[in-house]
């Protein structure tokens, strides 16, 4: 019975993302993969805790790939600039802090990155409650 609620969690969750994904703008599929990010890390600090190595390294290979194949990768140096190297820059020493947390179970290396993560994505979101067209303000879900 525990399986099959857990089973059935897990499918609401993916329809979850899946329809948040579907319906953001690009402004908020930013948000969703820093959400994603600080989600995996959260699982493998508590993986750690756990001894759950292979969950550990599930989760913080999932956080490298989005930080390296979603963030980084959705950076444009010719529109951004300045600012987008930078955060190319973070971004690179973000996914080597984690690939060294991973190898080392350093949680404080984890913790680094999440605060670091947590950080930009409140910057993201105060500029998209920013930029929003008036009457747009009920669309950015949290």
């Amino acid at each position: 019975m525990i399986n099959s609620f857990k089973r059935g969690a897990a499918a609401y969750a993916n329809v979850a993302v899946e329809t948040g994904v579907a319906s953001a703008d690009p402004h908020q599929l930013i948000v969703l993969l820093y959400d994603g990010a600080l989600s995996a890390i959260a699982r493998a600090i508590r993986a750690i805790g756990e001894g759950q190595i292979a969950v550990k390294g599930e989760s913080i290979s999932k956080a490298i790939q989005i930080v390296e194949e979603g963030l980084k990768a959705s950076l444009d140096e010719s529109v951004g600039g300045e600012l987008a190297q930078q955060l190319g820059s973070l971004y690179e020493y973000m996914a080597r802090q984690l690939l060294f947390a991973s190898v080392r179970n350093d949680v404080a290396a984890l913790k680094e990155v999440a605060r670091l993560l947590e950080d930009l994505k409140g910057a993201w979101e105060s500029i998209g409650v920013q930029a929003r067209p008036a009457g747009a303000a009920g669309r950015i879900a949290a």
